[in-house]
């Protein structure tokens, strides 16, 4: 992964082979942002006419790329855009400041080092811009036969120099470290959603789980299929029965001896879904490899909670199985008897993610946490509502709901909070079990959010992120958002944690 120090050289003098500073769209035209003045004033106080000539405007995403005048030992000097300027005495958005690193640091391949001179104002700035870069520089090769290797022209930026940091500042040095360790559990949790499903089945994502565990000093404890049957999770076996490939309950948990709460954390691990008997249409299987995103982005934040030495207990549940069709799968029709005792009449085989979250979050209910998240690539209705950047948030209390969303908002993860309407509940009466795990049609990703909400207990708050459009990014790569796996959510998690941990999340 990227390296990165903070320095407090000047952009002039430093030998690297860019200097990529910020251009801010002003109301007259683009306008160099703070921070880069000395590599203006090498363009003799010009850099902004000469970038407008070229076509900038400082719209946020743009990129232009220019040759160094003399004076920079950099030869080449790279302009991102950082979207509208601030009004006076204000600073810029934390999120444009990680795009336009993002971006930057993308368009790096193949660079030993550069130095990012964009407007560092606090600590807060210094997180955003190291996030930006590490998340922005990220690349998936463990399958290319010639994978690219640092200085070759196509491996990733190797070292990125924040100028305006303060190497000795407490809080600069903590923003870094933060910075850091996010991000790399976080493209830990990305390379997991972009392995192909022959490579990560359940056996072998828990095995992953348990390495990493041993790492970082969390307790594992993973329940095999013996394990489950003895247990009764019939939701997570019933999901897995048509696979040759068992299916998997693994507890992962980071205990702090300064916890105060408990937050307990449920990610959907669908290592591949075919849809079982109810087999999804032609075009529709490609990417289903991506569909244990929830649990990789839980695995991450545990992760990152211990890194970080957080202040609170996560505990991370993760579902794991193979929705394959066989013989021995679950067939449309068939009743589950869940690890709660309730049974669930099976009306759609596609329909199961819902099911292994259900023995999850009953599990994860047992030990009594403040609260639980779930998080998923739950419904393609949810992408039909908010589309492929958006996850929706759900909860079973208006104030927790709120947080998450304010929590989400905080960090840059687009989100929106949906409803939970009661009388979509009706939908999924059965005649023969106890609920169905399909209801009515219009409104599907709250209607699966209502299922799960049967399966909490009593007296716990909940939430429920569906990010089935932002987990998986089928298009081009944007901001410091690459192409495949994202790792959507745990950047959320992890700064619920610690609202939880420090008491500002009730």
């Amino acid at each position: 992964m990227t390296a990165l120090t903070l320095s407090t050289s000047a952009a002039p003098g430093l030998r690297a082979d860019a200097i990529v500073i910020g251009v801010a769209k002003g109301a007259k035209g683009p306008v160099v942002a703070p921070g880069a003045e000395s590599v203006d004033k090498a363009y003799d106080g010009k850099l902004a006419g000469v970038l407008e000539t070229l076509g900038a405007s400082g719209a946020e995403g743009e990129l232009t790329k220019l040759p160094s005048p003399a004076g920079l030992k950099a030869p080449l000097v790279v302009a991102v855009g950082l979207g509208a300027e601030p009004e006076k005495d204000s600073s810029f958005a934390a999120e444009a400041l990680r795009k336009a690193a993002g971006v930057a640091a993308r368009a790096l391949t193949g660079a030993k080092k550069a130095a990012f001179v964009l407007p560092l104002g606090d600590a807060a700035d210094v997180g955003a811009v190291a996030e930006g870069v590490l998340l922005g520089a990220y690349s998936f090769t463990a399958y290319k036969e010639n994978a690219p290797k640092a200085g070759n022209g196509k491996a990733p930026l190797a070292e990125a120099a924040l100028l305006g940091g303060k190497p000795r500042d407490a809080a600069h040095k903590a923003a870094l470290a933060r910075a850091v360790a996010v991000s790399e559990e976080l493209n830990r949790a990305r390379d997991l959603i972009n392995m192909p499903p022959n490579d990560l089945n359940p056996e072998a994502f828990a095995a992953i789980v348990q390495t990493a565990g041993k790492e970082h000093g969390l307790k594992v404890q993973v329940l095999d299929v013996k394990a489950l049957e003895k247990g009764g999770y019939g939701g997570i076996l019933g999901v897995g029965a048509g696979s040759t490939s068992g299916p998997r309950l693994v507890k992962l948990s980071y205990t702090s001896s300064k916890a105060k709460k408990h937050l307990a954390l449920v990610g959907k691990g669908i290592t591949y879904d075919s849809g079982g008997i109810s087999l999804k249409p032609a075009g529709h299987n490609e990417t289903m490899k991506c569909d244990m995103s929830g649990a990789a982005a839980v695995f991450a934040a545990v992760v990152s909670a211990a890194r970080l030495g957080l202040e609170v207990n996560v505990t991370g549940w993760l579902a794991l199985a193979e929705n394959m069709p066989s013989g021995s799968a679950t067939r449309p029709g068939d009743v589950l008897r869940m690890y709660s005792g309730k049974t669930v009449e099976v009306l759609n085989t596609d329909a199961e993610g819902r099911l292994v979250l259900a023995d999850a979050l009953w599990a994860a209910s047992a030990e009594k946490p403040d609260a639980i998240v779930d998080v998923a690539t739950l419904t393609g209705a949810m992408m039909l509502a908010l589309g492929s950047r958006t996850f929706g948030i759900m909860a079973n209390d208006d104030a927790f709901r709120t947080a998450v969303h304010e929590a989400a908002e905080e960090v840059g993860e687009p989100a929106w909070p949906m409803p939970l309407p009661e009388h979509l509940r009706k939908g999924m009466d059965s005649a023969t079990a106890d609920i169905a795990n399909m209801g009515e049609r219009m409104g599907g990703g709250l209607v699966a959010g209502l299922f799960l909400r049967e399966f909490v207990g009593e007296g716990i708050a909940w939430a429920h992120l569906d990010i089935a459009g932002p987990a998986f990014n089928d298009g081009g790569p944007f901001g410091y958002t690459p192409k495949g796996g994202t790792g959507s959510a745990v950047r959320t998690l992890v700064r619920l944690a610690e609202l939880v941990g420090s008491g500002d999340l009730g």
